[in-house]
C-alpha cells in the first residue's frame, strides 16, 4: 500500500523523498521493497519500530526478578552494593545475574538509594570571599612540600603572603 500512495504521489509532482518522509519511511526502504515486489518475495515491514515490540529471548522474569530483590534484601546483604554482593555470591558457587542487572533491578523496585555505611552527599558552603582594597589588608597562606637531596624526605615552605600586592610577608 505504502508503495502505491508513494507512485501515486509522485505522479502528482511530488517529490520521491518527501513522500517517503511523510510515511515515516526511507528511500532505500522504498527500493527494497520495491526489488522485492518484482523478484516476488514476501514484502514484510522490518523497521525498528516493528522490531521494538519484540520482547528478548534472555529478558528476566517476575520470579528472577523477585529472587534478586530477595538476596539483596536479606540481612547479610541488606547493607551492600551489588558490586559486592554478586562477588560474594560467585565465591559461594552461586551465579544470579551481573552486576548491572542487580542494579537494573534495584533501580526499578525503587532501591537504588544508598547501601550500608555510605552517607549522602552533603552541601559544603563555600568559604567567605575577602577583598584587599590596599596592601597590608587581607593575607593568605600556603605550605608547599618540596623535594630533598634524599629520596623520601621532603622540605615544608611555610608562606604567607598579601593578597593585595601579592608580594611574600612571611
Amino acid at each position: 500500500m505504502a508503495i502505491e500512495l508513494i507512485a501515486e504521489a509522485c505522479q502528482a509532482g511530488a517529490r520521491q523523498a518527501r513522500a517517503c518522509a511523510v510515511l515515516g519511511i526511507d528511500e532505500r526502504t522504498l527500493r527494497r521493497w520495491r526489488r522485492q515486489q518484482r523478484e516476488k518475495q514476501c514484502l514484510r515491514d522490518r523497521r525498528r519500530e516493528a522490531a521494538a515490540a519484540r520482547v528478548p529471548s534472555n529478558k528476566l522474569s517476575a520470579e528472577e526478578r523477585k529472587r534478586i530483590l530477595n538476596i539483596c534484601n536479606a540481612p547479610e546483604y541488606q547493607s551492600l552494593p551489588p558490586s559486592q554482593i554478586v562477588p560474594r555470591l560467585a565465591d559461594q558457587g552461586e551465579y544470579v545475574g551481573s552486576e548491572s542487572t542487580f542494579y537494573r533491578v534495584l533501580h526499578a523496585a525503587d532501591q537504588q538509594q544508598r547501601r550500608g555505611r555510605a552517607q549522602a552527599p552533603r552541601q559544603v558552603p563555600k568559604p567567605q570571599g575577602f577583598k584587599a582594597e590596599g596592601p597590608n589588608q587581607v593575607y593568605s597562606w600556603d605550605i608547599t612540600y618540596l623535594a630533598a637531596a634524599v629520596r623520601g624526605s621532603f622540605y615544608r615552605l611555610y608562606l604567607v603572603e598579601d593578597i593585595y600586592s601579592r608580594k611574600i610577608v612571611g
